[in-house]
């Protein structure tokens, strides 16, 4: 785990408060493009987005039992059609520590390569701890493959729950959070985090090091950073200020949101996939990977998509 040596106050009174919404072209999944794109893909790769599984009764909309016999739904579908690698974007489990040794089982079940995202509930233990149940590289990494980088981030970096009481980034959040809600913003919630100081310096190099290299990128976090809403990262504004200044950054991929949203700004896709746990039908997606598109085939409740790259 990578710790910052000085916390991002500098940067959080500068970013933290929501930018006005810009103009951009939105599709809601009503409307969403079929994925019925031509040619051959690069690659695919499989996504699942809060599976959220508790040995714990329903309550309201949330199945928690239910994301078992789903998730191992998805590793069916992902291992018949050959994914490349599969991405689940954090939450994982809703609470208890216990609740990874009943899912990780059925994750393993999926084929390939797999990599996670550290979500808001998955942390009945500190970072440090969760990064070593997962097997994680780091709280946030990057690869490639064919010309493509992916960068995960850790929208829980600088929160009340993922660090220790006594820690700095703890104190932070504390501060953060007060200053938020003292400014009436929509993502003052405790449930929400931000992406700290280093990581943030550590995203530049990698999106800059992504356009040397003539990669196009693809950037996934928990939080969504857009459209604006109660769910997005406390920093969102930042994030997005960052991914603009590459011509690289072709779409963000987030869930936390479990009722999924879409925005096109600037030439970036934001994609929020559904929520695995809700009840009634499943929700997980393969991503066909093209030199000028990325096609989400939605199962259940996910919405197929096309995603055009604009030309830059």
């Amino acid at each position: 785990m990578r710790t910052p040596k000085r916390p991002f106050m500098t940067a959080a009174a500068a970013t933290l408060a929501l930018g006005a919404a810009a103009t951009a072209l939105s599709l809601s999944p009503a409307t969403a493009a079929p994925a019925t794109g031509e040619g051959k893909p690069l690659f695919e790769f499989g996504v699942v987005a809060d599976a959220q599984y508790c040995d714990c009764d329903t309550k309201g909309t949330r199945d928690y039992r239910g994301s078992l016999q789903k998730l191992s739904e998805a590793a069916t579908t992902f291992n018949n059609e050959g994914v490349a690698f599969t991405i689940q974007t954090g939450d994982l489990i809703d609470k208890n520590k216990e609740s990874f040794d009943q899912i990780l089982p059925v994750w393993e079940q999926i084929q390939g390569p797999r990599h996670h995202l550290l979500g808001n509930h998955d942390f009945p233990v500190y970072t440090d701890e969760v990064e070593t149940i997962l097997g994680m590289p780091n709280q946030y990494y990057d690869f490639s493959r064919d010309g493509f980088r992916f960068v995960a981030l850790d929208t829980n970096d600088i929160s009340t729950y993922a660090n220790a009481p006594e820690s700095p980034k703890h104190a932070l959040a504390e501060t953060i959070l007060a200053s938020k809600t003292w400014e009436g913003d929509r993502n003052a919630q405790s449930w929400n985090g931000g992406v700290g100081e280093e990581q943030m310096r550590w995203f530049e190099s990698v999106l800059t090091d992504a356009e040397a290299k003539g990669e196009k990128t693809v950037v996934l976090g928990h939080m969504p950073v857009a459209p604006v809403n109660e769910h997005n990262a406390w920093n969102d504004s930042a994030i997005i200020a960052t991914m603009e200044k590459h011509q690289s950054v072709v779409a963000y991929l987030n869930g936390h949101n479990h009722v999924g949203n879409y925005e096109l700004r600037n030439g970036i896709h934001y994609v929020n996939l559904e929520g695995m746990v809700e009840q009634g039908s499943n929700a997980y997606s393969v991503v066909k990977v093209h030199e000028d598109r990325l096609v989400i085939d939605g199962y259940g409740r996910e919405p197929d998509r096309q995603l055009k790259f604009a030309s830059k």
